[in-house]
């Protein structure tokens, strides 16, 4: 097949006076682009990249009108606005465009760290007790503060609509309504959107990649949390991967920080498979797939999980990635991929392939 191969690398991204250091951080880098390429190539198909922009000097669909591709690999994360994971789905639907991945009802969705949450709770699936702020002194809702006032346990906040870690740090986690309202407010100003605020889970932070698309059938079977509890023969799960945090410095307070995704992304620090119980592996793998199935995911998907030690390793879901990085030497999905003896040319062919037979490509 012919593929356009669309992302936003960080090079090409608008700038600014003042612009925040982690503006950009969600974005892709060559590396990534090139691994992509070639494993598409190696695959049979005919690749090329163009940066997903529509506005000039990229004008993508002027440039995918003369291209014509089959199908195009999306993994573009937009610049602006709390859809724009969902702006290029949008816009090759428009154009009649097939591509991989989820839609862009599903990529906003996710973005939106509350909203997928609320989603959650309706289907009873595990998430942490939370509450969005839009101001600093928003009232805090009665289940979160003691009769004294003071937070009932600990918090965690951070923006509502970021990846790759952006505005997590130590300083996220809060014991105090004075400590909650003063985060909450440096994050409004730096990031200007609404702060999620949730019980902070002391424990071991692990994420587990999938892949595959759930038949109707499979997908009313997990409607219900996985009540089931036969996994979906559709998906694929990959091992649990487990990022090591005591590997790090006490400054990074045992969290997946943005510095640790970031700035020492090429000293990785994890174990994979996680070394965990059959039965916890396989309660994260139904919690994965009902996730998949209620947030209607296609092809691909990250779940990340805290286990509270506090509580017999209970999993709750953090949130669902559905635009899982696929730098092959770093990303998470790519080194749980390899752990389950897959290569990186067979994890993007078999994207395409799913996205192919989805949408009834040759």
């Amino acid at each position: 097949m012919r593929i356009a191969l669309l992302a936003n690398l960080k090079k090409n991204a608008p700038t600014w006076d003042g612009i925040s250091p982690d503006q950009w951080d969600d974005l892709d880098s060559p590396k990534t682009i090139e691994g992509i390429l070639t494993a598409l190539r190696q695959g049979g198909h005919e690749a090329e990249f163009f940066e997903a922009n529509i506005l000039p000097p990229f004008n993508l669909v002027t440039q995918l009108t003369d291209y014509r591709p089959d199908l195009c690999f999306n993994i573009a994360e937009g610049h602006f606005g709390t859809g724009r994971e969902a702006y290029i789905p949008t816009v090759l639907e428009q154009m009649k465009l097939p591509y991989t991945g989820s839609n862009g009802l599903t990529l906003a969705l996710s973005l939106d760290k509350p909203m997928t949450k609320r989603v959650l709770c309706y289907h009873d699936l595990p998430t942490p007790e939370f509450q969005v702020l839009d101001q600093p002194d928003t009232p805090l809702d009665d289940d979160l503060v003691s009769e004294e006032g003071e937070l009932r346990f600990p918090m965690f906040v951070k923006p509502s609509r970021e990846g790759t870690g952006m505005g997590v740090s130590a300083s996220s986690i809060v014991t105090t309504v004075t400590q909650l309202r003063e985060q909450a407010g440096s994050m409004l100003a730096r990031y200007n959107q609404p702060i999620l605020c949730e019980r902070y889970i002391k424990g071991r932070e692990l994420t587990v990649g999938v892949i595959g698309n759930l038949k109707p059938t499979a997908a009313r079977r997990l409607n219900e949390r996985t009540s089931s509890h036969v996994l979906p023969a559709e998906l694929t799960f990959f091992p649990p991967l487990e990022i090591d945090t005591a590997k790090y410095s006490e400054t990074e307070a045992g969290l997946y920080t943005n510095r640790m995704k970031v700035e020492w992304a090429d000293e990785f620090y994890y174990t994979c498979p996680a070394r965990i119980t059959a039965d916890l592996e396989e309660e994260l793998y139904l919690l994965t797939a009902a996730v998949f199935r209620v947030t209607g995911c296609h092809e691909v998907a990250r779940v990340d999980f805290r286990l509270d030690e506090t509580n017999d390793n209970k999993p709750y879901i953090l949130e669902i990635n559905p635009l899982p990085g696929l730098n092959p030497g770093y990303s998470d999905l790519c080194i749980e991929a390899n752990a389950a003896g897959w290569s990186y040319e067979q994890l993007i062919n078999t994207i395409v392939e799913l996205a192919a037979k989805r949408q009834g490509l040759r």
